[in-house]
């Protein structure tokens, strides 16, 4: 049951992104679960348990999702913005610049907030905010490698991808939820 609870909400959400439903999610959690449980003598140690719980449920999940015939193309749980730049160009100098391709600007330097400020629920709150608009493929990596604190080959692993694919996925996540905080704390301090 520990495992059941800890993995689950996890589980549905990356099971969520091959089915059309959240009935046929939660039909597809079970599956894998019961999966576990039928191949637990199989299992060989080469993998974390975690890892290899969550090989069997994007199985599933890919499984189901292509017999009802509806498959969501990578790219598009991906996200969108895989042909914008990461940054703004006008935040690096401009061509034929000495300084060309270097930080035109720095980031917003958070040391002058006081602690309890960027502990507090409200920096939580704007942290949660900005992962739940990112892409869903986005959003599930920066959860299990920041938020969970999973290895980069456990993500790869679970979620079946290359290891280039998962640095893109958490790099863009955590570049946008790096600007969702500095423009939370520039409200905050010119308030």
């Amino acid at each position: 049951m520990m495992l059941v609870d800890e993995l689950g909400p996890s589980m549905r959400r990356v099971a969520r992104m091959y089915v059309s439903s959240d009935a046929v999610t939660d039909e597809v959690v079970q599956e894998a679960w019961l999966g576990v449980v039928k191949g637990l003598d199989g299992f060989e140690g080469r993998a974390s348990l975690r890892t290899w719980i969550f090989r069997i449920l994007v199985n599933t999940a890919k499984t189901r999702g292509q017999r009802e015939s509806r498959s969501v193309p990578f790219a598009a749980l991906a996200g969108d913005d895989l042909d914008q730049p990461t940054f703004d160009p006008t935040a690096f100098g401009a061509p034929g610049d000495p300084n060309a391709g270097a930080w035109s600007t720095l980031p917003f330097d958070w040391r002058g907030m006081p602690e309890e400020r960027a502990e507090g629920t409200e920096t939580l709150h704007v942290i949660g905010g900005a992962i739940a608009m990112l892409p869903p493929m986005q959003a599930e990596v920066i959860r299990l490698r920041d938020v969970l604190g999973w290895s980069s080959d456990e993500v790869c692993n679970a979620l079946d991808l290359t290891e280039t694919n998962q640095r893109v996925l958490l790099h863009r996540a955590r570049t946008k939820v790096r600007g969702a905080l500095e423009e939370h704390f520039r409200s905050v301090s010119e308030a």
